[in-house]
């Protein structure tokens, strides 16, 4: 009884086997494919219900508590005029016994129908088992939906890790823990869409293709539009069209969705993510630092219980205020190496880097030198929550000069447990300063950049119009749910991964 013979071994014996068990009944005129099914309760709310009947009931064997219930069956153990099998839905495991007595002979004949991974419904009253385990005993069941592939690995769990990312449904199934990581992704964008829509912030959607690809250094992806016969980019980031809406006269506005970008995949990139951007007018990147601060610390708590959780053996703790340092004093700290005054001396900031080992290609300017000096030397020291901030101008296209230093930029970077998990600027609101940014931008790529950043003459007309000083940030949903989730892969906390073709 569910246990495949020996000649159906194979996966394909399995399959084969199957089909004809629900050939079987539907001969007998049993629908191995339900429409529906009635359930009173899920798991959880059946085992809440019992476990509140026996604290308010002091003759145990008087409790009443009877339960519909359904779910994926993941265990099956005969013994002779009795069976006990497992029951999983969203909210748990119960275990259901069936009795030969109860459902008489055509009744229990009927289990044989059953393999591990059917969904089955079961209405019963339930008990405590003298092992202590809540358990429905069975009255009447139904066989919801017949599986016809096996579950992975004998059922007993799925460790093979592209299968995991490949299948994911399979990761789901096997390994119910990872509905836990997922829930916590979750809750993470539930409660940043909160906390700002109970700010004031209204929720927007953006255009996914873009007729030239802004917003980022980044290289997209192109597609093509067949009635117009143009070509289309995926977009790399909703930043130029949510700052015309500003332009537009909306003041605090934010988007939750996906951004596509044509580059390396590792641990902390995947081509398709998740992002939230948000952009507030009359602010400026030291207010919006503050209410980084203070969204971020408040997800944490949420999701964590607290502001200390662990990532990849570090307890990290988040409690506020967290530490705040300028770029190159953080250059200065972590890497030994003075870069601040040498804006102007590209040479000699590349001799510095490699003088600490870290490797600068022929084509690097002096602010991506910088950046590859931050990534290397100061990015992996980041453990607790640190703000970066002041980068230079050649790295920040889209953001305003420091006032008082035109070298530097309005910009900042939240940083958690190594991870770089946002981006902001005190934004540049002034078209002929954007115009030469984007100008010097088509120069770099000229020169082979191909991430450097395109010309967007509407844009500029949108900033001509006129933009109140605002600030924006945007934050990595993934990285987020990666640090509250304890995962040391981004393909971790996406359910459906890209990965290389088998």
């Amino acid at each position: 009884m569910t246990q495949e013979n020996e000649h159906h071994s194979t996966i394909d014996g399995i399959i084969q086997h199957r089909i004809a068990k629900a050939a079987q009944m539907r001969e007998r005129g049993d629908e191995p494919y339900k429409y529906l099914y009635a359930r009173s309760c899920s798991i959880a709310e059946a085992r809440a219900a019992f476990e509140k009947a026996e604290a308010e009931t002091e003759d145990k064997t008087a409790i009443l508590v009877e339960a519909s219930i359904a779910g994926r069956m993941t265990e099956f153990r005969a013994h002779g005029k009795s069976v006990f099998a497992a029951v999983r839905d969203e909210t748990g495991r119960m275990q259901v016994y069936f009795k030969k007595d109860d459902l008489g002979e055509d009744g229990f004949a009927t289990l044989q129908d059953l393999d591990i991974g059917d969904f089955i419904g079961a209405t019963g009253k339930l008990f405590r088992t003298r092992t202590n385990e809540i358990t429905v005993h069975v009255a009447r069941f139904e066989l919801l939906t017949k599986t016809l592939r096996p579950l992975p690995e004998k059922w007993h769990g799925l460790t093979d890790v592209e299968t995991r990312y490949r299948q994911r449904y399979l990761d789901l199934v096997a390994n119910p823990e990872v509905h836990d990581t997922f829930r916590k992704r979750i809750q993470v964008i539930q409660t940043m869409r909160e906390w700002l829509t109970a700010r004031g912030f209204l929720e927007v959607e953006t255009p996914m293709l873009h007729p030239i690809p802004g917003g980022a250094t980044a290289r997209p992806f192109v597609t093509h539009h067949n009635t117009y016969d143009r070509d289309f980019y995926l977009r790399v980031a909703p930043e130029l069209y949510l700052k015309k809406l500003i332009v537009g006269g909306f003041e605090k506005v934010f988007e939750i969705n996906r951004c596509f970008r044509n580059e390396g995949v590792d641990t902390r990139h995947n081509p398709e993510f998740t992002t939230m951007e948000l952009y507030e007018a009359y602010q400026d990147y030291m207010g919006l630092m503050d209410e980084t601060e203070e969204m971020l610390v408040s997800i944490i708590e949420k999701v964590v219980g607290g502001t200390k959780f662990m990532y990849q053996g570090h307890e990290i703790d988040a409690t506020r205020p967290w530490r705040r340092l300028t770029l190159f004093d953080a250059i200065r700290e972590y890497a030994g190496i003075d870069l601040e005054p040498l804006k102007d001396d590209r040479e000699e900031a590349a001799r510095l880097a490699k003088s600490v080992h870290v490797e600068i290609e022929k084509g690097m300017g002096y602010g991506k030198i910088v950046d590859e000096v931050m990534s290397a030397k100061v990015q992996p020291k980041l453990t607790q929550p640190t703000f970066l901030y002041d980068y230079p101008l050649e790295i920040s296209p889209l953001a305003k000069k420091k006032r008082g230093n035109p070298a530097i930029t309005e910009r900042f970077q939240p940083f958690i447990g190594a991870l770089e998990v946002g981006n902001a600027f005190s934004e540049l609101n002034d078209p002929v300063d954007q115009r030469e940014r984007f100008m010097d931008q088509l120069r770099q790529r000229e020169q082979g950049d191909d991430e450097a950043q395109y010309l967007d003459d509407d844009f500029i007309q949108a900033l001509e119009v006129g933009m109140p000083p605002t600030a924006g940030l945007g934050i990595g949903i993934d990285r987020l749910c990666m640090l509250l989730t304890d995962s040391a892969s981004i393909r971790e906390v996406i359910f459906f991964p890209q990965l290389r073709t088998l």
